[in-house]
């Protein structure tokens, strides 16, 4: 029988330590990030996770590893019901009842279709705790962004923010196509964007040097060089550098890479324009934007110093905003 994944082995006596911290995130991003399992094993892969045969994650494999009560130190009795498997668990029972309730409510309710946000993974941040605000539906399953509150282990920010989508984005669009539309706008772009990909060699640099800091550390814990406390505290400060680095290397090449074509009409080029060209050109444009809890509850306007937009200072941009 092959091992489970987070497990030493066919028996689940022994959890494996450099498959704990992935998984364990991995159900996080499903209960509380609300990702699905498609872009979960999107994530692991890019992380540089692969399933105890050496195969890239997929949407059923997620799916399967979620659904194994196993990985919570759980199984079922002869009645259907949850009981102690007498082995550990890399995930806490709730989590796994989460993620029973999570499969649930996707095989029972049509889901809503995926929201491609604008200004996530850092682009918008909560102006009071500065924690990266995140897409989340609200109550009545529209898509919006809030600050995620702490959980149980103290991951998240103050959890008093949100604001819907379309009117952050809107907000933010207007000023971007704004910016656009001054005089020799295009040529400005493309000094900028010299800039952004003098950055992009860097970053490439960073990561390399990080990948190589991670297989040392591998090799060191390997011959018993270091402990294992030394080596899972070392891999998971490095994981979160490098996850850090390819988010920014993925905007930074977009934004080296993007081009207005021959628009004319800017405005009718923006409300047309694939999310990825918004993404990036905002990108190129706004450093950060911080978003500030609404003076009341209900409120759907975009209150004065509510949002405030962060310009990015590149070679060629104006700095007079």
């Amino acid at each position: 029988m092959p091992r489970l994944y987070g497990f030493d082995d066919a028996t689940r006596r022994r959890l494996r330590d450099d498959e704990v911290g992935p998984l364990r995130q991995m159900v996080s991003r499903a209960i509380e990030g609300c990702q699905s399992n498609a872009d979960i094993a999107v994530w692991a892969n890019g992380e540089g996770c692969r399933g105890t045969l050496g195969g890239e994650w997929k949407d059923a494999s997620v799916g399967r590893l979620f659904r194994n009560p196993a990985i919570a130190g759980l199984r079922y009795d002869d009645e259907g019901e949850l009981v102690d498997a007498g082995h550990p668990g890399a995930i806490t029972p709730e989590e796994f009842k989460a993620l029973q309730a999570r499969e649930s409510s996707r095989k029972t309710s049509d889901a809503a279709p995926p929201y491609d946000y604008l200004l996530v993974d850092g682009a918008s941040t909560c102006g009071k705790c500065t924690w990266a605000l995140q897409g989340a539906r609200t109550n009545a399953g529209t898509p919006g962004y809030r600050c995620r509150p702490k959980d149980k282990d103290g991951r998240g920010g103050c959890g008093e923010v949100r604001m819907g989508a379309e009117l952050l984005e809107n907000h933010v669009g207007e000023y971007v196509v704004a910016e656009l539309l001054k005089p020799g706008i295009r040529e400005q772009i493309l000094k900028a964007q010299a800039a952004v990909r003098a950055q992009v060699e860097k970053m490439k640099a960073t990561i390399k040097d990080l990948e190589g800091r991670r297989s040392e550390a591998a090799t060191l814990y390997g011959k018993r060089q270091i402990s294992s406390d030394a080596f899972v505290t070392a891999d998971r400060e490095i994981t979160a550098n490098l996850k850090d680095t390819r988010s920014r290397l993925r905007y930074a090449e977009q934004m080296a890479d993007f081009s207005l074509g021959g628009a004319k009409d800017l405005v009718r080029w923006w409300n047309a324009a694939p999310s990825a060209s918004k993404r990036a050109i905002t990108r190129l444009f706004l450093e950060g934007i911080e978003v500030f809890p609404a003076s009341a509850r209900g409120v759907r306007t975009v209150e004065p110093g509510r949002v405030v937009l962060r310009w990015r200072k590149l070679p060629g941009l104006s700095d007079s905003h």
